[in-house]
């Protein structure tokens, strides 16, 4: 009997880590000593957007570098704690982190077109670095991606053009295409409008809301309004804590902690 409990228990654990794509447990990172992310555990659902939000300082850039493992490659930088992708630890020694990498894609704040490459490269530079030498088969993920950033349309004919030559908001566009051509199963965007015209950063809203369709994506985001429209759950953190966390219409409307409805009612920032 006991061990018939054990096993529904254990069936049930599992069971409830399938609901989530990615699950950070007890997660700790600090630079040179200093704790920027203080014991976090948070769980991201499977093809929804999550916002990370909270004063600048509080830690959710970091938190998001630990997601990709890209935190341990800044000096001096230490984190503990897990980091499951479908179950995975991919903390383990026996994980890759350059693969791991490409199973977690990132956009970075400032668009970062690779300065020399054209459009087209640009698209295709992680394709052929992963030895993906068929011409064709190329050409056909790269129009797919620039379709799935809503970019074709604005670049077809000019694709041997640099990447550095498009607008601002093209540029963070192609970034993202860029991102999604190694066929990541999860996009961490890191504040992906901040320096954006209204009219790029609805682009980039619009696009956010058609691609969850197929990835689990997790933004950090100044822009309370922005975490409004794109997301499904939010999370709220203060000098390194995550200090609630749930659908974000609950977050926004009815808040369960105080220092949260004072940060959504803008008492500060």
């Amino acid at each position: 009997m006991a061990a018939l409990t054990n096993m529904t228990e254990s069936t049930s654990a599992l069971s409830e880590k399938k609901k989530y794509k990615v699950i950070a447990e007890n997660i700790t990172a600090s630079y040179d000593e200093v704790v920027a992310v203080k014991n976090v555990t948070i769980k991201f659902k499977d093809k929804a957007v999550t916002a990370l939000i909270g004063p600048s300082g509080c830690g959710k850039t970091t938190l998001l570098r630990c997601l990709n493992r890209m935190h341990e490659l800044t000096k001096n930088a230490t984190v503990t704690g897990r980091v499951l992708l479908d179950g995975e630890d991919l903390y383990s020694n026996a994980q890759d982190p350059i693969i791991h990498r490409r199973k977690i894609g990132m956009v970075f704040q400032k668009p970062n077109p690779f300065p020399t490459m054209s459009i087209y490269d640009n698209v295709a530079a992680g394709l052929k670095l992963n030895g993906l030498r068929d011409k064709a088969v190329i050409d056909e993920i790269v129009r797919g991606c620039l379709q799935m950033v809503y970019l074709w349309d604005e670049v077809k004919n000019d694709l041997k053009k640099p990447g550095m030559s498009l607008s601002g908001g093209q540029q963070q566009r192609l970034c993202i295409a860029r991102a999604l051509a190694i066929q990541p199963e999860v996009l961490l965007m890191d504040e992906p409008a901040s320096s954006l015209d209204p009219i790029a950063t609805q682009k980039i809203e619009e696009m956010i809301n058609e691609l969850k369709k197929e990835y689990t994506i997790i933004i950090v985001t100044h822009n309370m309004q922005q975490a409004m429209r794109v997301s499904d759950y939010t999370g709220f953190m203060y000098l390194g804590d995550l200090i609630e966390f749930g659908e974000t219409r609950q977050i926004f409307e009815n808040p369960r902690n105080e220092l949260t409805a004072k940060y959504v009612q803008g008492q500060f920032g």
